[in-house]
Formats: structure tokens, C-alpha cells, sequence
């Protein structure tokens, strides 16, 4: 895999330089000195090419200048991120069939800044860690982990089982968020871009949650709905 532009490969450098195989710079980039000490400390090899070389590397996507060869993304299995979960008393998000790898990507660096959260995604009709998600993470991607599942209703049974609480966001009809007090541990669902959640996951939720709006007929995307769901879950999970 490969990292494109400045903020996802330094960030990659500080939290996890042993991912990366090499880093291409090009000339007069002004994070040069920089990168080639951390990649000196960490014996991570270094290319200076021209600008011309960059945008061949980059098949013409802006990488200001960095690029970053990287190992394949890791996957927790779901048995060991709820062992982690539980111990770092954290959230999982479940994203039911979400499918625009730029929608994952905000969402990762959403959950990145607010820290504390595990996406759980399917392995069947569902976006996975690509290039294009890691360029829209931002360097989200190295603070937020992410499990892969079969069968995501089954995944969530499993969870409520070990003691979580599921919320769920929908459109409309929901409770409004801003009347809600969650309860922890918590695990939060969020649906698909058209769809929305699945009726068959739906049965599972101990509740369902809408964000209050001005205007009803308008709609949140999912990464935009799971970044305020998330933030005012963060806000409560620090003073339960």
C-alpha cells in the first residue's frame, strides 16, 4: 500500500515507522530534514526524486511532495478488539454496509481526534482500508483499529452478550441526541449511505438516536452523522 501526501506519512513516521518500507521525497520538499532523520533512527530508506517522478509514483494524486511505502493494513479479529475495548473502556462503531471509502476515511479521522473508538466493519458489502481511506484518514488511521466480521448481526449479538449497550442512528424517529444519556459500555451503529441500518440489525438496538435538525427534509452523510454522534459520546463517556 501507499500513503500520499504530508500528513498521513509524518503522522505514520511518529506513531508507526516500522509500517513503512521506503519514503520517496521530492526534491526541495520542506519536510526533508525531518524525514530523513526519523527514517535514519528507524532504518527506513529514503528517495529524493524529481517532481516529475513524484507524480508518476503518485498516478497523479497530490501527495505534497511525500509518499510513503507502506505494509498492508491490519485488521483486529473481533474476539481481540473486544478484549481491548472493554480493557481501555472504549466504543465500538459498527458500520453496516457502508460503502464510499472517503466516508470511511473521515469517519477514521474523526474517531482518530477523538480517540477511544474501534470500527467494526463486515467483510461482505462493505468498504474496506484502501489507499484512497488512508489518504482521507489523515493519519486517523494510526489511532483508530479496525475489525473485520463475517456477520455483523452476529458481531453485535456478541457484544451485547459481553455487557455493551447498542445504539443505533437513524433519520428520523429516533430519540433526539441532544435528550439522550448513553449508557456504557457502549457500542454505536451506524447504517449505510442509501439504506441506512438493515431491519434485521435494527431488532438488536436498545435504542434509537437522531440528531435534531433545523431543517427535516435535509439529511447528515454517514461520516458527517457518526463524527456528532461520536463526539457527543465522547463528551459523555469522560464524565460517566
Amino acid at each position: 500500500m501507499r500513503l500520499y501526501g504530508r500528513n498521513p506519512v509524518l503522522e505514520r513516521i511518529k506513531s508507526n515507522p516500522r509500517s513503512i518500507k521506503r519514503i520517496f521525497v521530492e526534491h526541495g520538499n520542506p519536510e526533508t530534514t525531518y524525514v530523513n532523520q526519523k527514517a535514519k533512527q528507524f532504518g527506513i530508506p529514503v528517495t529524493m526524486v524529481p517532481g516529475s517522478k513524484m507524480m508518476k509514483l503518485a498516478r497523479n494524486v497530490n501527495s505534497q511532495g511525500l509518499l510513503a511505502e507502506i505494509e498492508g493494513f491490519s485488521y483486529l479479529t473481533f474476539p481481540d478488539m473486544l478484549s481491548v475495548v472493554k480493557e481501555q473502556k472504549g466504543t465500538l462503531v459498527f458500520l453496516d454496509e457502508l460503502n464510499d471509502p472517503q466516508n470511511l476515511g473521515a469517519i477514521m479521522r474523526s474517531l482518530g481526534c477523538l480517540g477511544g473508538f474501534y470500527i467494526v466493519l463486515p467483510t461482505h458489502h462493505s468498504v474496506e482500508v484502501t489507499e484512497t481511506v488512508l489518504r482521507i484518514a489523515c493519519g486517523g488511521d494510526n489511532y483508530v483499529r479496525v475489525a473485520k466480521v463475517a456477520n455483523i448481526t452476529a458481531a453485535i449479538t456478541k457484544a451485547k452478550e459481553e455487557g455493551f449497550w447498542i445504539a443505533g442512528s437513524v433519520v428520523e424517529n429516533g430519540q433526539d441526541l441532544t435528550q439522550t444519556t448513553f449508557q456504557f459500555p457502549l457500542a454505536l451503529v451506524i447504517g449505510s449511505e442509501q439504506k441506512g441500518i438493515r431491519n434485521v440489525i435494527s431488532k438488536h438496538l436498545d435504542i434509537a438516536v437522531t440528531i435534531p435538525m433545523a431543517n427535516p427534509r435535509m439529511s447528515f452523510n454517514a461520516a458527517h452523522a457518526t463524527t456528532i454522534l461520536c463526539y457527543e459520546i465522547f463528551c459523555q463517556r469522560k464524565n460517566a
